[in-house]
Parts: C-alpha cells; structure tokens; sequence
C-alpha cells in the first residue's frame, strides 16, 4: 500500500463522518461497517463520495459491499488499488 493512502483514508472518515476519533486512533485493523453508528446508509454516501473527490476515483455501485468497509485496511487497500488502477489507465 502506498505510504500516503492510509492517512489520506483516515482524514477522510474522521472528516465525512464527524468522526471523534483521533487518525492515530483508526488503524488498519479497526473495525467500520457495523462498529461505527456513523457508518450507516447515509454515512456510506457520504464517505465514498467524500473518497472520490479526495482521490479523484469513481467508485461503481458494483463495487460497494461489507467487505470494502469491513476495516480501515481493506478501505485503504482498495483505494490505493483504484488510484493505481487510475494512474495507470
């Protein structure tokens, strides 16, 4: 994973989530989706389209699913593969 993606990621939930947490706080192995109350339908919207605009991806309706958000890790694994995947294309 690319060094600069997983603070990105963090700034990113903290800030479309209100989130109280500190970054330091969210680590790869936290668990999101169902640990959060913020993390609800609306809170889903708001933080991918939060993410696209950060990191200037498209996220599909196809991609979406409980394993994306499952951690902070998969969550930042799968967008530094979709701005490799954009960087490279």
């Amino acid at each position: 994973m690319t060094a600069d993606i997983l603070p990105a990621v963090r700034e990113v939930l903290i800030d479309a989530l209100e989130l109280t947490q500190s970054p330091e706080d969210l680590r790869p192995e936290t668990a999101l989706f169902g640990a959060l109350p913020e993390l609800d339908s609306f809170g889903v919207v708001a933080l991918v389209a939060a993410l696209e605009d950060r990191f200037d991806i498209t996220i599909g309706d196809d991609e979406f699913g409980a394993e994306l958000f499952e951690t902070v890790g998969t969550l930042a694994a799968f967008i530094d593969e979709k701005v490799g995947a954009t960087a490279a294309g």
